[in-house]
C-alpha cells in the first residue's frame, strides 16, 4: 500500500494538512488530541477545533491551559463524538486512532463519519510508520506493532466502505533529541501510555539510541502515513 502514496516529503503535521486541506473557517475535530498541540496549530490557521481527549489526566491540563480563541478541550472517546450527525467539516486523527482500542477502531471510524458532512466533510488519519529509524528505538519498551498494523486493517476494511474517495500520503519528520535522558524524558512524560523509566534505561535501548548520533545530537528518521477520506456515504 506504501508504494502508492503521493511523497510530500519532510513536513511537520500541520505542513501536511496545510499541503492538503484549507482548514480556515471550517469546523473541526482533533480525536485523540493530546496536549493539544496541533489543535492550536489549526485554530491559527482558522478553524474552530473540538480536542478531544481520551486520557482523563492530560484532558483536565487541557481544559486548565490559557484559553485559544476558536478552540474547546473536553474529555472523551472517539466512539463516542459529543456531535450531532453531519455537524463538522472534518475529522482529523493524528497518531491516535491506533490507541483506540483494539476492536474499536472500526466503531470510532463510523463515529468520524456520522459526525460529518456529507458532500463536503472530510477525515485525515495519520498513522506512524513502522519503517524508519526511530521505531526500532521506541519497539523494545513501547512495542506498537499489533495496534499500528490493527488501524492500518481498519482503515482498509472500514474507512474505505465508508467513504467514496480515498487519498494516500506519505510524508517524514525527523525527531532530534539532545541527548539520552531528553528521550527518556519525552517518553516517560505522557500519561495516556504510562511507560516506565526503568524500561526504557537498558543496555538495548541505550546502543539503538547510539545510532542515531549527529551534529552533536541524535536524530531520526520517522515516516509518517497520511489517509483523506471525501464524501462520506
Amino acid at each position: 500500500m506504501e508504494a502508492t502514496r503521493k511523497n510530500l516529503g519532510e513536513l511537520t503535521d500541520i505542513g501536511a494538512v496545510a499541503a492538503l486541506l484549507a482548514v480556515g473557517g471550517l469546523s473541526v475535530v482533533d480525536t485523540g488530541c493530546g496536549p493539544g498541540i496541533v489543535a492550536r496549530e489549526l485554530c491559527a490557521r482558522g478553524a474552530t477545533v473540538l480536542g478531544v481527549e481520551p486520557d482523563p489526566i492530560q484532558a483536565a491540563k487541557n481544559r486548565a491551559a490559557p484559553p485559544v480563541a476558536g478552540l474547546t478541550f473536553v474529555e472523551g472517546k472517539a466512539q463516542t463524538l459529543p456531535l450531532a450527525d453531519q455537524s463538522v467539516d472534518g475529522v482529523f486523527f493524528f497518531r491516535s486512532l491506533h490507541h483506540v482500542p483494539l476492536g474499536e477502531m472500526d466503531a470510532a471510524l463510523t463515529e468520524a463519519a456520522r459526525v460529518l458532512k456529507r458532500e463536503t466533510g472530510f477525515l485525515c488519519v495519520v498513522e506512524p510508520a513502522m519503517t524508519g529509524t526511530h521505531f526500532p528505538v521506541m519497539r523494545p519498551f513501547n512495542d506498537e506493532t499489533v495496534v499500528r498494523n490493527a488501524a492500518q486493517a481498519a482503515l482498509a476494511r472500514t474507512a474505505r466502505r465508508l467513504f467514496a474517495v480515498e487519498s494516500l500520503f506519505r510524508y517524514v519528520q525527523y525527531p532530534r533529541y539532545e541527548n539520552f535522558e531528553a528521550m527518556v524524558a519525552r517518553v516517560t512524560g505522557q500519561t495516556f501510555n504510562n511507560i516506565q523509566r526503568e524500561n526504557v534505561e537498558t543496555e538495548e535501548v541505550r546502543k539503538l539510541f547510539a545510532t542515531g548520533l549527529k551534529d552533536g545530537g541524535y536524530v531520526f528518521e520517522q515516516p509518517l502515513l497520511l489517509n483523506l477520506y471525501r464524501n462520506a456515504l
